[in-house]
């Protein structure tokens, strides 16, 4: 398991309210479209992070994470798994709190890399799913 339920509870309830949702866009037809604003109906600020860098739920949106001028808590990871390791990696280096792939996002060399670097990480599960549970 990816992710004990005390690492679930501590990013969705203490580890601060911004995240960066790296592969949100405007299509509605994308996981990534509901689960942000399903992360805003509980509280949180979500900011999108996608090549297109498009306003979404209201937030304007970065290209990459090195592009937000203000420190982010989480990054919620919604790209393949071949390309999660180096988004993780790059969490680490804007100094999130923590870092979370979704569900079928899955690289354990990125987990390992991300939980050495101190930060909390949960992989292949899907916060729109924890959060009405706390």
């Amino acid at each position: 398991m990816y992710g004990d339920p005390a690492t679930i509870r501590k990013i969705l309830t203490e580890l601060g309210d911004t995240w960066a949702v790296v592969g949100l866009s405007n299509n509605q037809d994308r996981a990534a479209y509901g689960v942000a604003r399903v992360l805003q109906r509980f509280g949180k600020r979500v900011i999108p992070v996608h090549p297109k860098a498009e306003t979404v739920h209201g937030e304007p949106g970065y290209a990459s994470l090195a592009d937000i001028p203000f420190k982010v808590d989480v990054v919620d990871v919604f790209v393949n798994s071949e390309l999660a390791g180096p988004v993780a990696d790059q969490a680490v280096a804007v100094g999130a709190e923590a870092v979370w792939f979704q569900l079928g996002v899955i690289d354990e060399a990125a987990y390992a890399r991300t939980r050495e670097a101190g930060l909390a990480m949960v992989m292949d599960r899907c916060p729109a799913i924890e959060i009405p549970a706390l």
